[in-house]
Formats: C-alpha cells, sequence, structure tokens
C-alpha cells in the first residue's frame, strides 16, 4: 500500500490535487507555515483515525473534506472524511471507493458511504494483515482488540517532533498504553506470535503481576508479624498509664502454632473489655438555686448593714445633740440665767416672775429653755429603744453572714464535684482513644493462617507462571522468532548508519522492541539512544531503524503499508531555524547558507539509494525547507516550492466562517 495523491476539498467545491510518485523518493519543499507538515496528518485520518490531528487554522477553517487514493497492486482505494465541525477533533464518517484506476471524485459526489471501520476492514484485507484480535488475560476487565491498519501507523510517520528524539524512537509511543499495543502488534504483524502466542504471552504478564503483588503482601504480613511485640507492648504501657487494668502478663504478640490467641492479644482483648467509671454531676438547676441564694443572702445583709449603718449614725446624732444641750444648760446655770433655780424657785433679779409673761422677749427665752428641756427628755427616752433595735440589726447580720458562710460551702463542694467529675471525664477520653489504638492494633492483625495462606498462593502463581512458560516455549518459540526477526533488522540498521557516518557507527546497532528504542552494541558497555548525543545521530539512528525495518517487511512480505514519511529532517543539520527557513525554495541561495549543507545532502542521497537500491520501488515521502539545485533532488520534488503562495491550501478558498 502506497499514496498515489493526496486531495483536499474547499466549501465552495474545489478541489486542490497533491499528486505524489508511489515508487521512490517524494519531496515537497518550502517555507515555513505553508501546510507541509499537515500532509502525515491527512493520511493518518484517512487511514480510518479516529481523530483529526491537523492544527486549527488556515487549513482546518479553509478545507471542508480530506481524502488520500491508496494505491495497491492491483487496484486503488480512495478514502475521504469530512473535517470535524469547528471546535470538534473527531469524526468517523468516511466514503470509500475502490477501483483499478479511480477518478478522483468531484465535491458534489463526495457522501459517506461507511466508516472507520469499513476503512479499516478494507485497508487490512488489501495488506493481507491477518484477522487477529488480541486476546487478554484471564480474569482481566478489558478487552482484546484486532490488529488492523491503524497499527501500522507506528511505522510510517517519522513527524517534525519525533525525528530526531532521543526518548522516543515510534510514532504515538508516548502515549498511554501504546507502548504495550506497539509490542504486541509488532509481534502480529511481523509473523512472530499467532492468537495462541498472544494469549499466553497476555497470560503470562497477568500471572506476573498477580505474583508480584502476592510477594508483596507476604513480605507485608511477615514484617507487621515481626513488628507485633513493639506495637502491642507499647500500647499496653499506654493501657497502663490511663489506669486501664488487665490482668495477663503479656508474651510473645504472634499467633501461636495450635491457633490460640497469645498472651498478649488476651492482655489487650481485655483493655478492650474496660469500661470507663461514672461520676455524678450536679444539675445545673441546684447549683443555680445556691448561687441564686447566696446573691439574695448578700443582698438582705448589705440591707441590714445599711440600717445599722444609719442607726448609728442617728444615736451618734442624738448623743451629741444632748450632750451639747447639756454643756449649754448647765453654764446658763452657773450664772443664775435660768428663770429659776433647781428647787424650782424664781430667781432672775431683774425681772419679777409675774412681770415676765408680759415681757415679750422672757416669754420667748422661756419658751425656748421649755423645749429645749422637752427635747432632752424626748432623746433620753428614745435612747434604750435604738439600742435595742441596733442590737437586733446586728443580731440579723450575723446570722445573714453564717448563712452566706454555709451557701457557699455547699458551692465549693459542688465545683470540686464538677470538677473531679471533669477530670475523670478527661481520664475516661485518654482510656477511650488507647482503646480506640488497641482494637484498630487487633483488627489489622493476620488470622493465624494469613501468612500460611499467602505463602501457599505465592507458591501456586509462581509454578502457574513457570507452567506457562513451558508451555510457552513449546510450542515453536516465539522468543527465537522474534529474535530471528531482530537480528536481521539490526544487520540492516547498523549498514545504515555507516552510511550517515552517525557517532558510534564503529559498532553494531540493535534493534530493542522491549524498550522500543536503539542500543549501541558496545562491547561490555551497550548504550541505549537516550544515553547518546547529537541531534544528527539521533536523526540517523531514528531513519535507519525505521527503513531497515521496511527493508525487512519488504524482503518478508510483511503487511505492513510501502511508504515511510519524514516530516523537515534536515532541520538538525542547519545552526538556527532562521537559516534552516531561509534555505526554503532558493536552490542557488543553498549554496551561500554556512550550515553542514554536504551532510544534510547526504541524508537525500542515502534516501534516494534506498528506494533505488535496497528496497527499489519503496515510496519515501520528505517535507522540507531545504532545496538542492542537484538535478537528482529537482527530480524528486512532487511540486514547485510552496512559497505561500503557492501552498497546500490555495489563498483564494473560502473560510467556513464567510
Amino acid at each position: 500500500m502506497k499514496i498515489a495523491s493526496i486531495h483536499i476539498y474547499s466549501h465552495d467545491g474545489r478541489r486542490r490535487n497533491l499528486t505524489l510518485n508511489p515508487d521512490g523518493l517524494n519531496i515537497i519543499t518550502g517555507l515555513a507555515s505553508t501546510g507541509k507538515s499537515s500532509l502525515s496528518d491527512i493520511v493518518e485520518y484517512c487511514m480510518g483515525g479516529d481523530e483529526c490531528k491537523i492544527a486549527e487554522g488556515f487549513i482546518r477553517e479553509k478545507v471542508s473534506w480530506f481524502a488520500v487514493t491508496f494505491q495497491f497492486p492491483n487496484e486503488q482505494v480512495f478514502v475521504a472524511k469530512p473535517n470535524p465541525k469547528p471546535g470538534q477533533v473527531q469524526c468517523s464518517l468516511a466514503m470509500v471507493l475502490r477501483g483499478r484506476q479511480i477518478r478522483t471524485p468531484e465535491f458534489d459526489d463526495l457522501k459517506h458511504n461507511g466508516g472507520d471501520e469499513l476503512v479499516h476492514e478494507l485497508l487490512s484485507s488489501l495488506l493481507g494483515i491477518p484477522e487477529t484480535k488480541t486476546p487478554v488475560p484471564e480474569r482481566s476487565s478489558r478487552t482484546g482488540y484486532s490488529v488492523n491498519v491503524k497499527h501500522t501507523a507506528f511505522y510510517l510517520f517519522q513527524k517534525q517532533g519525533l525525528v530526531a528524539s532521543k526518548e522516543l524512537l515510534f510514532y504515538r509511543q508516548a502515549e498511554e498504553h501504546l507502548p504495550q499495543t506497539i509490542r504486541d502488534t509488532f509481534a502480529v504483524l511481523f509473523g512472530i506470535s499467532n492468537v495462541g502466542d498472544m494469549e499466553t504471552e497476555a497470560n503470562r504478564r497477568a500471572t506476573q503481576r498477580e505474583l508480584k503483588i502476592a510477594q508483596k503482601e507476604l513480605k507485608l504480613a511477615q514484617e507487621t508479624e515481626d513488628a507485633l511485640d513493639t506495637r502491642g507492648l507499647g500500647l499496653l504501657a499506654e493501657a497502663r498509664t490511663v489506669g486501664i487494668p488487665f490482668s495477663n502478663s503479656p508474651g510473645r504478640a504472634g499467633p501461636s502454632t495450635d491457633g490460640a490467641e497469645s498472651d498478649l492479644v488476651v492482655s489487650l482483648r481485655e483493655v478492650l473489655n474496660w469500661r470507663p467509671g461514672q461520676v455524678a454531676l450536679m444539675a445545673e438547676s441546684e447549683m443555680a438555686k445556691l448561687q441564686a441564694r447566696r446573691s439574695n443572702l448578700r443582698a438582705e445583709r448589705r440591707q441590714v448593714l445599711d440600717q445599722i449603718s444609719s442607726a448609728q449614725r442617728y444615736v451618734k446624732g442624738a448623743s451629741d445633740f444632748q450632750t451639747e444641750a447639756q454643756e449649754q444648760r448647765s453654764r446658763l446655770e452657773s450664772i443664775n440665767a435660768l428663770p429659776r433655780a433647781s428647787n424650782g424657785a424664781w430667781q432672775w433679779p431683774f425681772l419679777k416672775e409675774e412681770d415676765a409673761r408680759m415681757d415679750g422677749i422672757a416669754e420667748s427665752l422661756m419658751a425656748e429653755l421649755s423645749s429645749l428641756d422637752s427635747e432632752l427628755e424626748q432623746v433620753g427616752g428614745a435612747r434604750p429603744r435604738l439600742d435595742e433595735h441596733l442590737a437586733a440589726l446586728t443580731d440579723r447580720s450575723s446570722q445573714l453572714k453564717d448563712a452566706i458562710r454555709e451557701v457557699e460551702v455547699d458551692l465549693n463542694v459542688a465545683v470540686l464535684t464538677d470538677e473531679k467529675a471533669a477530670a475523670q471525664e478527661d481520664a475516661n477520653a485518654r482510656a477511650l482513644k488507647v482503646q480506640g489504638r488497641v482494637s484498630f492494633y487487633l483488627d489489622s492483625l493476620n488470622p493465624s493462617n494469613a501468612i500460611s495462606t499467602l505463602k501457599l498462593k505465592v507458591e501456586r502463581l509462581q509454578a502457574k507462571l513457570d507452567q506457562v512458560n513451558q508451555n510457552a516455549g513449546a510450542d515453536d518459540d516465539a522468543d527465537a522468532r522474534m529474535e530471528s526477526v531482530i537480528t536481521h533488522i539490526s544487520g540492516t540498521m547498523t549498514t545504515l548508519v555507516k552510511e550517515f557516518k552517525a557517532f558510534f557507527s564503529e559498532f553494531p546497532f540493535r534493534l530493542d522492541m522491549r524498550n522500543l528504542t536503539v542500543v549501541v552494541q558496545r562491547p561490555g558497555n551497550p548504550v541505549p539512544m537516550i544515553r547518546t548525543g547529537g541531534g544528527a545521530n539521533w536523526l540517523a539512528y531514528h531513519i535507519s531503524a525505521l527503513l531497515a525495518l521496511h527493508h525487512y517487511a519488504s524482503e518478508n512480505r510483511i503487511p505492513i503499508p510501502r511508504f515511510l514519511m519524514l516530516d523537515q529532517p534536515t532541520q538538525v543539520y542547519f545552526p538556527s531555524q532562521t537559516i534552516y527557513e531561509s534555505v526554503a525554495g532558493d536552490a542557488e541561495q543553498v549554496k551561500r547558507v554556512d550550515a553542514d549543507l554536504e551532510a544534510a545532502k547526504k541524508l537525500f542521497e542515502t534516501l534516494l539509494n534506498y528506494t533505488k537500491e535496497l528496497v527499489p520501488g519503496f515510496q519515501l515521502i520528505v517535507t522540507e525547507h531545504a532545496n538542492f539545485a542537484d538535478d537528482w533532488f529537482q527530480d524528486a520534488l512532487v511540486e514547485d516550492p510552496w512559497m505561500n503562495p503557492p501552498a497546500l491550501v490555495p489563498q483564494d478558498w473560502p473560510s467556513w466562517r464567510k
């Protein structure tokens, strides 16, 4: 299977054809951003790719359909797929035509008559890919898949970011799960494994995984058992610290040979049986009543104290008044200033008694003296009652003080009770945490037969793996077939690397399908490609490996397409991207570029010789910036250099946005 032509259709019905030479070297050269790198994406899409990888932008906006005409020895197959709708990348619809010489359909004739499955089925059948479905291991949740033409894409495309990579060799190798797919389908396509071999290999890998898991479980169980003594004794020490009692003295942690529980486990189970002690708490309402009673008693006592203070102030005032009045009266008596003497006789010499009633001043003075006597008599009479009142108030104050003291005692007892209960709750909480760790510890213990069961499981899986390996080697050893294929491919690859004069070319090279890389077979110290240096060397290793693989496929009728697409391989020979792009389209300017032109030219000479001598008629499609003036290079050009315009997509094509 080769590529006869690539087609794109505009939204207004125009068609752009890129006709290729199915035999030999095809070169498409030109400026950057003219659509060269999209050609391999178009081919992959039309081989039944479920995803359109053509970059968003100019091409996706102006093209409505992509198509490829595939050339087989006796017929052609035309496959066209619509451009996915804007914002989408997937489309499974396809138009498929088959005939000896297909006339490329016009735009109005395009209509899908199938999908990607039809494309896969037809191309795979014409290539001769065996109808093989990859088996899956026993008890696996995934399903097998059919080997078809899309699994040949790993060997057909070397895109710009891949062609000189040191980490990756095959297309899409970096995608998840695809490395194993490459290994599995390589074995089928290159006749190394039949269906039985693949099923055996799948079961072998599954058994290996189960064996590794069982071995890890056994190792973990044994390590856990070894650590039981320290962990268990530590938990018992914690239990003793928080006051949890247990009677047994702990010994060995692990299970006994007769299945009985060890002393340590028995002690830990006693820890789990412990229940926390309870301390009665005073009801909040009782505490509130005591506090309210204390507040009332204090308030009442304050009132009594206020009354005592008021009475004492009154008594003091009356005493002061009585004392002052008595002193005044005594002074008056000493000078006979009072109208009557103490015996009641009249003693004013300046006024007779009968005249005193007639004199206003005398009458007023006598009235004041009479009032003073009355007040002194009242004060003197009230003093005993005041003393009794003060005594009663003082008594009441003492009673209230005693009552307050009693309430405070009750409150202190209540607070101490609550504090004790809180402390007990804290102790219970710590003890419960220890119980939780003990419970987790006991739950994590393997039963007495867990380790022996795991040992039996490991032995059973090892025996199963040995049996699978024995069966795999008994029926037409697939390893020997793989070794034979790899040896032939590696020999051709070594020869090609020497032609490129790449580093390490003095040593044999080997294709490593287990790790999907190239290895330098340096004696005593093999060197994988990732540990080599230089972009030119990686490019040489990539191209040599792919060409050697196709050489073997061609000589041994391996059912993979007979073409290889390389995207911008000579970029590694130029010191900068600017210089690399400057050589596009102008064969004369190439002579003036300061770059390793001889190495770049040698690359194309090697590719041309491959299609003429090593694998005559093999189709090589190279998209490039470089344009050498040599006749053989110009003869290999598919079209005039793309200078934008011309390019893959004409400038005047309308965009879907319009």
